[in-house]
């Protein structure tokens, strides 16, 4: 072998230490002492079939809007003498002025996701720092759930406001124990027992640091994909139970049944998340993480920790770009599945049967779709971007399909048939997403700082998050209640977020990152692991 043969082959050898150890080099053994297992991994997969967003992202907001619409009135008479239904427009005073009600949705979304951003700012990078980041999921998973059995107590309209706290604390309490539970899924990939065998091969030479990030991107992309395929098919067990439970409580007999048997269902699927987290709860491995730098403390290393990723996404340039994307298409998705969830409430006239068979329907077609992709990914062996950009170009579709019902009443969400199309065609087409944006945040960040890179995806997720909403509920009042009117905002701004992911270069993103941890490591920016 030659010299530069050789010096090359140190290199890279080098490189591949820095792109796949922790900050320290953590000895070998200690690495292999949190090799994922695969009753843990299944954990994971379990703990997300409780966590799948019925009682916080579904059946709360669904009933949050039905206590508006029973509490409300129709405009064009005298305050509270005729209930809403006998006009198109339904009203309520709220925060200094009388809204439509789903203008009042919107806005308090917006307003919850401006909490969660403070939150996640100020208790985002905790997972970082020691062996007890476990804690954060369990303690958001325990409050998130004891949310969920208050509901029992609001089951009438006069109780409108206090479904106003629920609503907000059950999207917040459901968001983090997501966002903490998510963060953890590179580092099972990272532990896999194939993974660690890549690794050594790839010390071995005899294989390249190419190729480990490969496969490395596929083990990760195969974690984030089961576990959504895996929760779509849990989740329609559990409302095929709920229909049993529906039909046990009449809930077609009486708009009153009605409104109970959504406080029920959300009671219920609080209950099964806890059953479903459990496992997760005792079986994570408590991985090693930071210690606190000299001078900071769990109020101060949040902000500290945000300023510094911040700061380094401005090196971090590929990171930066899809920072970006992510915070404007992030906007467009959450704020066009709020405006269609209300609309959609609207044309099926709030009757939980019908929602709940909706989201059956949702539910498998999502399975579907997310495992199609995945088999198509691992059959051609396509790069995440590459399947992101796909699953984009079929959200900004969805964005047009409400845009033409400005004008129109034959089409745009208006329809019970619509209804149905869209729970099909957003299960197969664009919930994949939810995977693929995870996925592709762990390719563009670096590794040792994992937890604060999605930590701080996750703000500016938020934080965008509360923008459309906001956005959207002024549009829907200066347009005269018209409700398809946020999709000219939401169509434009989708078309300009997916220049900035055509411009990503996850390939210059590994250099860039391994370049980071080096400089990073030098300067002493992060304090060392605890082991």
């Amino acid at each position: 072998m030659s010299s530069v043969g050789q010096e090359k082959d140190e290199k890279d050898a080098g490189s591949v230490e820095n792109a796949i150890a922790p900050a320290d080099s953590l000895q070998l053994e200690n690495k292999r002492a949190f090799t994922t297992t695969r009753p843990e991994l299944w954990a994971f997969y379990v703990y997300y079939i409780g966590n799948n967003g019925l009682s916080g992202f579904n059946f709360g907001p669904s009933q949050f809007q039905n206590l508006l619409y029973l509490a409300g009135y129709d405009p064009s008479y005298a305050p509270f003498t005729v209930p809403c239904g006998t006009g198109t427009d339904c009203v309520l005073p709220y925060l200094g002025r009388v809204r439509d009600v789903n203008a009042i949705v919107l806005l308090t979304n917006g307003i919850s996701f401006a909490i969660q951003a403070a939150v996640l700012l100020l208790i985002g990078a905790w997972a970082d720092y020691g062996q007890w980041r476990p804690n954060i999921t369990i303690f958001f998973t325990l409050l998130a759930v004891a949310v969920s059995f208050a509901w029992l107590g609001v089951e009438d309209p006069s109780q409108w406001k206090a479904g106003v706290a629920l609503y907000i604390l059950g999207l917040i309490t459901y968001q983090c124990a997501l966002t903490f539970w998510t963060a953890a899924f590179p580092g099972l990939a990272r532990d896999l027992p194939e993974i660690q065998q890549s690794e050594d091969d790839v010390a071995a030479g005899t294989k390249t640091v190419e190729e480990h990030a490969k496969f490395e991107s596929l083990a990760r992309n195969r974690i984030s994909n089961m576990s959504f395929t895996i929760c779509s098919v849990g989740e329609v067990l559990i409302l095929a139970v709920m229909v049993g439970i529906l039909k046990g409580l009449h809930s077609d007999a009486s708009t009153e049944n009605n409104t109970k048997a959504f406080s029920v269902l959300i009671a219920f699927s609080g209950g099964v998340w806890l059953l479903c987290a459990l496992p997760w709860f005792f079986l994570e491995k408590r991985r090693a993480g930071l210690a606190l730098p000299p001078g900071m403390s769990l109020l101060t290393i949040g902000f500290k920790q945000t300023y510094v990723a911040l700061r380094e996404c401005m090196r971090l340039k590929q990171t930066f770009l899809y920072l970006i994307f992510y915070f404007l298409m992030g906007d467009v998705l959450n704020t066009t599945v709020t405006v269609v969830g209300t609309l959609q409430n609207s044309v099926v006239s709030y009757s939980t049967l019908q929602l709940t068979l909706l989201l059956i329907v949702g539910l498998i077609t999502q399975a579907l779709g997310i495992y199609i992709y995945w088999v198509v990914q691992k059959y051609f062996k396509i790069s995440t971007k590459a399947m992101l950009c796909f699953n984009v170009f079929w959200i900004i579709v969805l964005t047009i399909w409400g845009l033409i019902g400005i004008h129109t009443d034959k089409f745009g969400f208006k329809h019970v048939w619509e209804i149905w199309m869209y729970q099909a065609y957003y299960g197969l087409a664009v919930c994949p997403w939810y995977a693929y944006s995870q996925t592709l945040i762990s390719e563009v960040s670096p590794m040792p700082q994992m937890f604060l890179f999605f930590a701080l995806f996750s703000v500016i997720g938020k934080t965008s998050a509360f923008i459309g909403p906001f956005v959207s509920s002024a549009i829907i009042t200066a347009s005269g209640n018209n409700d398809n009117y946020p999709f000219v905002f939401l169509f434009s701004l989708g078309v300009a977020s997916t220049v900035f992911l055509y411009l990503v270069d996850v390939k210059k993103s590994h250099a860039e990152c391994e370049a980071f941890i080096a400089a990073e490591a030098e300067r002493k920016a992060f304090a060392v692991p605890v082991v």
